[in-house]
């Protein structure tokens, strides 16, 4: 019997591991969201273990419209939702 989705090891291979992402976006232009729904767009510089990030030449967007914008932004991990990249990896 032939399925045409993935198989999950198939898919994982494929997807990347969570660790792999994140690895790989340092140095990049990313998104961080935190808990109030702020978005942070800026430089990934450092990422740790914990998530504590810290961005270069970050903007700060809220409900859609730049509300700021920072040369350097540390933002502790317990903070963050998500991050996302805003460019190619």
């Amino acid at each position: 019997m032939s399925s045409a989705s993935p198989q999950p090891e198939e898919a994982a291979a494929t997807a990347g591991s969570p660790s792999e992402f994140l690895k790989n976006i340092v140095g990049k232009q990313v998104k961080v969201r935190i808990g109030s729904g702020v978005d942070y767009h800026g430089l990934l510089t450092c990422l740790d273990g914990y998530m504590n990030v810290a961005l270069e030449n970050t903007e700060e967007w809220s409900n859609g419209r730049k509300t700021a914008e920072y040369g350097d932004c540390f933002l502790r991990g317990n903070n963050v939702l998500y991050i996302s990249a805003l460019e190619e990896l």
